[in-house]
């Protein structure tokens, strides 16, 4: 590590954050407040016309949001980032700068629950079709793609099943086509792998999740890797285009490599109004400092959990990519030499019916729809987060009737592993 080059553990704590100048506060202060004093008229009309950074109003920006996305734009390598008020939010702000009425985007078919059913029913009143392809064959990716076509979307490490995804493979899909490749880290967060690193343009996080970490804080983030050419092939108009509502200015002319970000905030988070409140945002950075040493104890948890439970003869299967003997373990070597996460599934011998009686018999676990605690926690996702999809959908997702989904948190293993026993031995 050097100064111009901090490593990983020292941009979780010290990434976009200094000394309060008035008073020396050395924690991020939270700003709450709605709006800011501007100099003077000039200064007004230059912010308002984005002649010059600054604060105006905190549905838009506010100082202790920026130290949330300079850090998170650190931990990723991107150029930008913009904070929201959840990952839902920062998914839609992303689609509505890309999307026009009667576009489509190719989304893989394993992914969280949510996001199946934003893309695959709410996106329809906007006229922005999905089309869904599988993450295991990159070949099903370029097979959906036409003329109107606009992005490919997946995640790094797939929610609910835990299963990595070739990104480097699907990135190459898109470049081919002149397509953005839109990658959701939750699951693995910048301390495993970084999309960015693997041909990835846009990431997006549910802070909610392993960012901050204590299951106390709702946000989400937006960040711009600087690599898309948004200009070449004229299908991005926000982007391309010159903007009546700011004097004729061209965004990506304006702002280059930071122009996704800028534009997500001045013509999405303006008007949709996702913002995330500044206490979110203070809770969300102080949990960033401790990423690095909560997610290595998920992952050498959720490892030993794993193991052992495949030794019990109520359950059917485990997935969970770093078993040596997981189809995904490869992948998982590849791109996340780290570990393979805190979450997993596992099947249950009895079924659905099983699935339900597991999960109440369960007493240190919490059973609630959140990954990413310091607590452990479980859920049935075919009778909770998952139960709007078909059951062909379910299956797809990797959310079928036997499946049950453990976000392992970081107490004593022996603890974990006596909880999940005593409620098998329950079946």
């Amino acid at each position: 590590m050097t100064k111009d080059n901090p490593g990983f553990n020292t941009l979780a704590i010290h990434a976009g954050a200094q000394p309060d100048p008035t008073t020396g506060a050395r924690a991020t202060p939270i700003y709450q407040t709605t709006s800011f004093v501007f100099n003077d008229t000039d200064h007004a009309a230059a912010l308002f016309g984005l002649q010059q950074f600054g604060n105006i109003y905190t549905r838009i920006m506010n100082p202790t949001q920026a130290v949330l996305e300079e850090r998170m734009a650190a931990l990723e390598g991107g150029t930008a980032a913009l904070a929201v008020a959840s990952g839902h939010a920062a998914q839609l702000l992303v689609f509505h700068t890309i999307m026009n009425p009667g576009d489509n985007f190719v989304a893989a078919n394993r992914l969280y629950g949510g996001s199946v059913n934003q893309f695959g029913h709410a996106f329809k009143s906007f006229d922005w079709q999905v089309r869904w392809a599988d993450p295991i064959d990159p070949a099903s990716f370029e097979a959906k793609i036409d003329g109107r076509t606009k992005a490919i979307f997946i995640e790094s490490l797939a929610n609910p099943g835990g299963t990595f995804v070739d990104i480097a493979a699907i990135a190459e899909v898109a470049r081919k086509h002149g397509l953005p490749l839109i990658v959701d880290n939750t699951m693995a967060t910048p301390y495993l792998l970084r999309p960015l690193e693997h041909g990835a343009d846009i990431v997006v996080h549910s802070l909610t999740k392993f960012i901050g970490g204590h299951g106390n804080s709702m946000g989400g983030v937006i960040v711009d890797g600087g690599t898309f050419d948004w200009s070449k092939s004229g299908k991005y108009p926000l982007l391309s285009e010159p903007r009546p509502e700011y004097a004729g200015v061209v965004l990506h002319q304006a702002f280059g490599n930071i122009a996704f970000a800028i534009a997500a905030r001045v013509l999405g988070l303006r008007d949709f109004g996702p913002a995330i409140s500044p206490f979110n945002a203070f809770m969300l950075v102080t949990g960033a400092e401790t990423l690095p040493l909560r997610m290595q104890r998920h992952c050498d948890n959720a490892l030993a959990v794993a193991k052992w439970l495949k030794t019990n003869d109520k359950v059917s299967w485990v997935s969970y990519a770093g078993l040596e003997d997981d189809p995904n373990n490869r992948l998982q070597r590849r791109y996340s030499p780290k570990g393979a996460g805190a979450v997993f599934t596992f099947g249950l011998k009895g079924g659905y019916e099983a699935g339900k009686r597991f999960v109440e018999g369960l007493e240190m676990f919490s059973h609630l729809a959140n990954i990413g605690d310091t607590r452990s926690l479980v859920i049935h996702p075919a009778s909770t987060t998952h139960r709007q999809l078909t059951p062909e959908q379910q299956v797809a997702a990797g959310a079928g009737p036997d499946v049950v989904r453990l976000s392992v948190g970081i107490e004593d293993v022996s603890d974990i592993i006596a909880d999940l026993e005593q409620s098998l031995a329950k079946l």
